[in-house]
């Protein structure tokens, strides 16, 4: 007998939809429904439940844009339906589903009547079970979430916001009965899906091809499809052979574990986060109920905060679950956040946040980082993570590189210190699998280290807008377990994965030096500026906060504001979440954040103004408070300085060759009748510009990515260019003693006014735009033509500074052609640097050519603005203000003095008295970073530094403040395993640091 696969594949698809599927629910009973429209934003069950609710019919349409509907659900079980180990009663809901992803169209959450919460109901989760007893009274919270489908990547809606989504209601509601289901024929359906899924992934000549084919050939002639629950059983009989096969022995494993990736924020705005964990996660324990080998791994601590906030019998299960080692907290960050544009003291709170959080709720110490989906991974981190105390590292992304494949899946990745942690990202390729045989398959496929590896992790579940796994993926899972011819399948935790890959691979492991740069997204670094400049704002403020409450407290006794910075501190974590600072939501999520970053700077405006005035004392002084861990204006790092008494001579213009020339005895400035830069001169003489390029120049490019709208920047841009050098208005002057030329540029809809400023004193030329931008997809840059033989550019990043390349020698070096810096960069060859800070912008390029007359001149261009119209038609339309600098002659020291400068670190107080800063390092190259409270509020000092230039330097951190033990310690700050006791003095400490090391000191006072 010759079974022919096509033959057997269409008569399995026809059997399959046309008799099986439906066979599963044997009979349908109807229920009693009736439902109440929310006129606004969401309310609680109890609110929910005291309204009026009216009749509601399957059938009838419900939900305006963002809108929530109540449903009530009430019936009983027919008497006549038997219920036992084969049926199962449920009820079935339609909310008018389609047949796209879960967690970007509508949702719902099942309550029962006294307000405990059974489960969420999405499209490919869509029961609820009933509860024995016969009788059902179920609240439905509806969410009428648009469908804002990510692929369509570039298709301009107005559904992101409620302002402009519309008042049409969005669904109907198609079915809500309740069901009597066949648990064998739903058995059966999934041996099938296996079973056929395994039979296409195998090649076509390996012999359990053919027996796969000739097993489901055999099931079909003994499946009736007039009596499909009679044969059901004899169906699956003759598939259980080719099901108890067992995997080679050199068959790849695969660690599952369920998992949902969350967006806290994306399509949909933060309030529908909330509700969408609550869905999730109660469709997680409700498995983990009925699976006891089922593991779940949750990785953000802001999400389990909102349930706890708003669901605590929720939460009081999922407290039941960790204990039980079902649902494994993971991650140890608040929120999964972007690691290329937050600040080093960010990225340090968001493990400080996120552990604290899991221990103190569930008492679990994670031991990973988990970030499955964030754009990019900076350099620093690996330091960062072990200093935490993790001592892993799982990504995904960065298997979406449009032109290298990283060459391993399993490796040591070091970081700029040299710190080196254990690094995975799955070969399977998505944090959203099903546990499919086809995506078993490809991740057997992809694994790049077969030769001494066995072992990878494959989150399974759905993620992004939230479900969560699926019984049907438990299921295919339990019978790929071990079965021949895929991979096998585990049911189990990511330390599990852990333990083995690291155990069968400790001493071979490959190495990966430097940062993790993703091959796409690149735009992510300019979209929404409001929302970036937000968080720069916030957290020069924060650090502002924390170093002049702390002196404070110290030295005036006055009240340390522990609640409110960490109410702050958790907010801007949240914010820093890896599609809200990137700029790629919705717009109802960047006006919140907006909104958010304005009041968190007042409140912080306050602390700040509270705690200087508590310092400085009464008095008519005129001071300046340097909150920068670099000297700015003759004032030291952390002090409360006098404001300079001499002033330096105001800097001088005057008319030459049709431009202007621009002096202050530090720099020479030439600016042309375009307001454009055509030299700059520091104290040696030489030009920092290229010959006969001018600098300054706006250069707008036609930017229209391939696919991600808000997300990329594609190489292509750079084949359409407009220089804006025209100007509509140039006026030339002095005011208050700095020279300033300002030009008037208007472009397309747009008007930019482009100030040009040399202040008394100063050693480098500020560049100020103030934009009233009104492009769409267009991308605007700052263009430096620079005089610099450069090899390489220098950009600040957290806790230090990463060379890059600006040639394009190899594959990767082109593709890095958008790259993050953040207050600084610089170029520069023997002898001769020039830097470019700025107050706002994180997305540069640097390349470099050769003139005619031999020289080389590097390129440095800041992106600006960029104007996408998916997911939010109005991004960056408005106006803004932006910062730069230029500074020739500079060292790596001046281009974050620079930096430091643009960020506003200096703040005029008016008080009694002046004050040196309360810790001080005597090596400038070691910069305390952070001055704060203990998080345990004992009222222990905490102090936080680094290494900023590269190079192994000694120091003696020394303070005024009353001190009996120092000791180092870890980002937690607890005992840092392996540091060598301090010697000596506490208040004066003798420490030797490697190369952007990072080290925190705790002080106990008495």
């Amino acid at each position: 007998m010759h079974s022919d696969p096509r033959r057997v594949r269409d008569r399995l698809t026809r059997f399959v939809e046309e008799s099986l599927r439906d066979a599963v629910q044997l009979r349908t009973a109807e229920l009693d429904i009736s439902g109440w429209a929310v006129p606004g934003e969401p309310v609680r069950f109890d609110d929910a439940r005291r309204q009026a609710f009216e009749p509601f019919a399957v059938g009838t349409c419900w939900g305006k844009p963002w809108g929530t509907h109540w449903l009530r659900v009430r019936g009983t079980v027919p008497a006549d339906w038997i219920l036992d180990s084969r049926r199962r009663a449920e009820i079935a809901i339609d909310l008018g589903f389609d047949r796209t992803a879960p967690g970007f169209q509508a949702e719902a959450l099942a309550f029962r009547s006294d307000g405990t919460i059974i489960k969420g109901v999405s499209p490919r989760n869509s029961h609820v079970p009933v509860d024995a007893g016969g009788s059902i009274d179920v609240f439905l919270e509806l969410a009428a979430n648009p469908r804002i489908q990510p692929e369509s990547h570039w298709v301009t809606t107005g559904l992101g916001d409620k302002a402009t989504a519309g008042e049409e209601e969005l669904y109907r509601l198609r079915r809500l009965e309740l069901v009597l289901i066949d648990r064998e024929i739903w058995e059966l359906l999934q041996d099938i899906d296996v079973v056929r899924g395994l039979a296409e992934q195998l090649p076509s000549e390996n012999p359990r091809t053919a027996q796969l084919w000739a097993a489901l050939d055999r099931m079909l002639d003994a499946a009736d499809p007039d009596a499909v629950a009679a044969t059901a059983t004899s169906a699956r009989a003759a598939l259980a052979p080719v099901l108890a096969a067992r995997s080679a022995p050199s068959a790849h494993t695969l660690v599952a574990t369920g998992h949902a990736h969350i967006d806290s924020a994306w399509l949909w705005p933060v309030r529908e986060t909330v509700r969408k964990t609550a869905r999730t996660f109660s469709n997680v324990v409700a498995l983990m109920d009925e699976h006891p080998d089922f593991r779940f791994a949750c990785s953000s601590a802001q999400q389990l905060a909102w349930i706890k906030e708003s669901h605590p019998d929720l939460f009081a299960r999922i407290r039941e679950k960790v204990a039980s080692g079902q649902f494994v907290p993971v991650g140890g960050q608040w929120v999964e956040p972007d690691t290329n544009m937050p600040g080093g003291e960010s990225t340090v709170r968001q493990l400080v946040h996120g552990k604290r959080f899991f221990l103190q709720e569930f008492g679990v110490e994670t031991t990973e980082v988990w970030l499955p989906d964030t754009f990019g991974y900076s350099a620093s981190l690996p330091q960062l993570i072990r200093l935490s105390g993790s001592d892993w590292f799982m990504t995904q992304k960065i298997s979406w590189n449009q032109t290298n494949a990283m060459p391993h899946h399993t490796f040591w990745w070091e970081g700029i210190d040299g710190t080196r942690v254990f690094t995975h990202f799955p070969p399977i390729e998505t944090y959203n699998a099903e546990l499919s045989p086809a995506e078993l398959a490809h991740a057997q496929r992809t694994y790049r280290d077969h030769g001494a590896g066995t072992v990878s992790l494959a989150p399974f579940g759905w993620g992004d807008g939230g479900g969560g796994p699926t019984r049907e993926m438990i299921a295919a899972a339990h019978r790929q377990a071990d079965l021949d011819g895929s991979p096998r399948v585990r049911l189990g935790t990511p330390r599990e994965f852990y333990d083995r890959a690291r155990t069968e691979r400790d001493n071979d492991l490959p190495v990966w030096s430097g940062e993790m740069y993703l091959e796409l997204h690149r735009g992510t670094l300019t979209s929404q500026l409001r929302t970036k400049q937000g968080n720069r704002r916030v957290e020069r403020l924060l650090r502002e906060a924390e170093l002049w409450a702390t002196t404070a407290a110290i030295t005036a006794d006055h009240p340390y504001p522990y609640d409110a910075l960490e109410r702050i501190w958790q907010r801007t974590l949240l914010l820093q979440f890896h599609d809200i600072l990137p700029g790629s939501s919705i717009s109802w999520v960047h006006r919140e954040a907006e909104a958010d970053y304005e009041r968190l700077s007042e409140e912080l405006d306050r602390i700040v103004g509270e705690a200087l005035r508590a310092v400085a004392g009464d008095g008519p002084r005129r001071l300046l408070a340097n909150s920068a861990p670099v000297a700015l204006a003759g004032v030291a790092a952390g002090a409360l300085g006098e404001a300079p008494s001499r002033n330096p001579p105001p800097a001088t213009i005057h008319p030459e060759a049709g431009g202007w020339v621009l002096d202050n005895g530090e720099v020479r400035v030439v600016v042309d009748a375009d307001g454009l830069l055509r030299s700059v001169r520091g104290a040696s003489g030489r030009d920092a510009i290229a010959p006969g390029e001018r600098a300054a120049l706006l250069r707008l490019h036609r930017d229209v990515p391939d696919k991600w709208d808000a997300w990329d920047i594609d190489r292509h841009y750079r084949h359409s260019a407009v220089d804006l050098a025209t100007v509509e208005r140039i006026t030339a002057s002095v005011r208050d003693g700095v020279a300033v030329v300002e030009a008037t540029r208007r472009f397309g809809a747009s008007v930019a006014v482009e100030t040009i400023a040399l202040a008394p004193g100063e050693a480098a030329v500020d560049i100020t735009l103030d934009v009233e931008w009104r492009e769409r997809h267009k991308l605007l840059k700052l263009v430096f033509p620079l005089d610099v033989h450069a090899d390489r550019s220098t950009s600040e990043i957290q806790f230090g500074h990463l060379d890059r390349p600006t040639h394009a020698n190899t594959s990767w070096d082109e593709a890095r052609f958008e790259f993050v810096a953040h207050r600084w960069l610089r170029v520069a060859e023997e002898g001769y640097g020039v830097a470019i800070a700025n107050d706002s912008t994180f997305g540069h390029s640097v390349s470099r050519d050769t003139r005619s007359d031999g020289g080389t001149t590097t390129w440095v261009g800041l992106s600006v603005l960029r104007a996408p119209t998916f997911p939010d038609p109005q991004s960056d339309q408005g106006r803004h203000t932006l910062r730069f600098a230029l500074r020739p002659e500079a060292s790596l020291a001046d281009a974050a003095a620079e930096g430091h400068r643009l960020d506003r670190s200096l703040r005029e107080a008016v008080g009694g008295r002046a004050i040196t800063p309360l810790v001080r390092s005597a090596d400038p190259a070691v910069r305390i970073e952070t001055i704060k409270l203990a998080e345990d509020r004992s009222g222990d000092l905490v102090v936080r530094l680094y290494e900023s230039s590269g190079g192994r330097r000694s120091t003696v951190v020394a303070t005024d403040a009353v001190v009996e033990h120092v000791q180092v310690v870890d980002l937690l700050e607890r005992p840092l395993v392996g540091a060598a006791p301090i010697d000596g003095q506490p208040d004066r400490v003798t420490l030797t640091l490697r190369p952007f090391q990072v080290v925190t000191l705790r002080y106990r006072r008495p």
